[in-house]
């Protein structure tokens, strides 16, 4: 598998709720780099970490949250995806859409560091 796909399947995991897919795509001591003010935000290590302490809030605090990739760069191993994201933030019932850039970076098909930029703002504002 490429590393293009592997990230692309990444997305397909997280949009099927798959954690032992997700897990199989991280490397076990990933970081995971988010922007200050999103939800999670700052940096993560592990993968079991990544998933509780990142991911599980989106299921608690958003109703109908998701990230679209409308591009896709490969540079090897590195991987960019630019999309973004949509969400409802469920205590404030606002809806909310913030453009993002995430680079993967991949090392035996696994990834092992992510880094987001998005627009922090954007996300606030709805929660």
């Amino acid at each position: 598998m490429t590393n293009l796909q592997t990230v692309k399947n990444l997305y397909k995991s997280f949009a099927a709720g798959d954690r032992e897919g997700i897990l199989e795509l991280f490397a076990p001591d990933i970081q995971w780099i988010q922007n200050e003010g999103f939800p999670g935000g700052g940096r993560h290590v592990g993968a079991e970490t990544v998933l509780d302490d990142v991911f599980a809030k989106f299921k608690t605090e958003w109703s109908a949250w998701r990230a679209e990739v409308n591009n896709w760069l490969d540079a090897g191993d590195a991987i960019i995806a630019l999309g973004s994201y949509h969400g409802t933030h469920k205590t404030t019932g606002k809806s909310m859409t913030a453009a993002f850039a995430h680079v993967y970076y991949l090392k035996d098909g696994r990834i092992t560091r992510f880094e987001q930029y998005t627009d922090t703002r954007m996300v606030a504002s709805a929660m």
